[in-house]
């Protein structure tokens, strides 16, 4: 079992950032990142780092703008995200699990279904 706390949303005008950040009860899964819903949208995936190998998955949305981390350690993993646009505007949430594949990385493909545990959410807006 995996408790996750998001904090850090808000809302930015366009070309602004925010930096998410997620503290979790332990750091056991293998993969650990962030996700978003958009309203009347299907969930995402936006960034997932592996235990091991520190190795990130982005999607292509993202790649370039948002960065994730991962500190075990602090049970913390994090995503600085830049040059927002209207369309990163979500729910984000926190997520924790065990995808199919090797030890050392996540599976590009960030499906919701491989991720077991979930945070409440944090809201990011952002406007023209």
């Amino acid at each position: 079992q995996v408790e996750l706390v998001e904090s850090g949303g808000g809302s930015v005008q366009t070309g602004g950032s925010l930096r998410l950040v997620c503290t979790a009860s332990n750091s056991n899964s293998k993969c650990m990142g962030w996700f978003r819903q958009a309203p009347g949208k299907e969930r995402e995936g936006v960034a997932v780092m592996s235990q091991y190998g520190n190795l990130p998955t982005y999607a292509d949305s993202v790649k370039g703008r948002f960065t994730i981390s991962r500190d075990n350690v602090k049970n913390m993993v994090a995503l600085q995200m830049n040059s927002l646009e209207p369309k990163d505007t979500a729910m984000y949430y926190c997520a924790a699990g065990d995808p199919r594949g090797g030890t050392w990385s996540c599976p590009d493909d960030l499906r919701v279904d491989e991720y077991k545990f979930w945070g409440q959410g944090t809201q990011v807006t952002v406007s023209e």
